[in-house]
């Protein structure tokens, strides 16, 4: 199967996109694959597959590779007397802005490229924690209470502490702080208002169960992978998850009862209908007083947590023939010759 995999990206994730890309490599080896490296300034560039390499990017080697543009249903490869398309399914595997704030499906969609990912609405409601509370409040799934803190403005915060402060807009745990006491709120607000200037206030759960559940719906039907209970800390950090993006080995499944594990799986259903179609998402839950709560969206998941799937190839060749179509429209110009003949012109 010929795929072609997106990743970069001018976003503060940019870096956890190159580790998900080469683990993908790795992950789907026996795809016809292409690699197409969108840097920070927005050009895109054809990677050779052999120079899959970190180095490859942080020297700046892939400046010398053969740069592409995007035209009508393809990338393109432009010469002084010859061009090479790239036509293929995209797998847009950038995080964070351009990957999932809906920028690259816009373009994709504009240019009718057909893609793997979440579509321009699914990124509204994940990519802005916000959204997601709100989101969540319109489907009827529970979440974690929350307050929104605006740069600029009084902290004055009703959540008991330990709060948990996050960027709205943000992943990868990139500016995310645990503040225990008041004394420590100025700095964790300061580290936060440094990525965005909205915050979401969260209160800190204590002995809370955290369970990660992945899919996609593809052939008329929802495909889960297992449930996984992640092995934390106190919380992941930006380097941990890191580490954790370039995941490739499969995981075990959670020990929990039947019962918990529907619960999840419908909660799941609940975010992803009607929205998500054409993507392969993970929502990262809790548990807390027997309560399922959505913590998360993650549109576009670390490695495209394949680790979660017992067959990760057989899920993206689903998924690839199953990407809704967008509805063509046809312009006969009717109405301005009807005003036309009106007008005896």
């Amino acid at each position: 199967m010929k795929l072609t995999i997106l990743f970069g990206g001018a976003s503060f994730e940019h870096e956890i996109s190159i580790v998900s890309a080469i683990t993908i490599k790795e992950k789907l080896a026996s795809f016809d694959l292409t690699f197409i490296f969108c840097d920070t300034d927005h050009s895109f560039y054809l990677i050779d597959t052999s120079k899959m390499k970190a180095k490859t990017f942080s020297s700046g080697e892939h400046k010398k590779m053969p740069q592409l543009t995007l035209e009508k249903g393809c990338f393109m490869q432009k010469g002084m007397f010859s061009k090479s398309e790239y036509k293929s399914v995209v797998l847009n595997l950038i995080h964070g802005a351009d990957g999932e704030d809906g920028t690259v499906a816009a373009l994709l969609d504009f240019y009718g490229v057909d893609y793997i990912g979440p579509r321009k609405d699914a990124c509204t409601f994940s990519y802005d924690k916000r959204y997601t509370k709100y989101l969540c409040d319109a489907i009827g799934v529970k979440s974690v209470k929350y307050e929104v803190l605006h740069k600029n403005e009084a902290a004055n915060i009703e959540t008991p502490y330990p709060i948990i402060i996050k960027p709205s807009r943000l992943g990868s745990s990139i500016g995310v702080s645990i503040v225990k006491e008041e004394s420590e709120l100025d700095y964790a607000l300061d580290v936060a208002f440094e990525f965005d200037s909205t915050v979401i206030v969260e209160p800190f759960l204590e002995g809370v169960k955290e369970y990660n559940l992945a899919g996609y719906y593809a052939q008329n039907k929802m495909h889960f992978s297992i449930v996984e209970e992640p092995h934390k800390e106190e919380f992941l950090d930006f380097e941990k998850k890191y580490m954790d993006f370039s995941r490739s080995e499969q995981v075990l499944s959670a020990n929990i009862e039947e019962e918990l594990t529907a619960r999840l799986k419908s909660n799941f259903q609940r975010v992803y209908s009607g929205l998500f179609e054409g993507a392969l998402i993970r929502c990262d839950f809790f548990v807390y007083n027997d309560e399922v709560l959505l913590n998360e969206i993650n549109p576009i998941p670390g490695s495209m947590a394949n680790y979660l799937f017992e067959d990760f190839i057989q899920a993206i060749e689903s998924l690839s023939q199953s990407l809704p179509k967008r509805e063509q429209i046809k312009t006969n110009y009717e109405y301005i010759h009807s005003i036309s003949k009106a007008k005896g012109k």
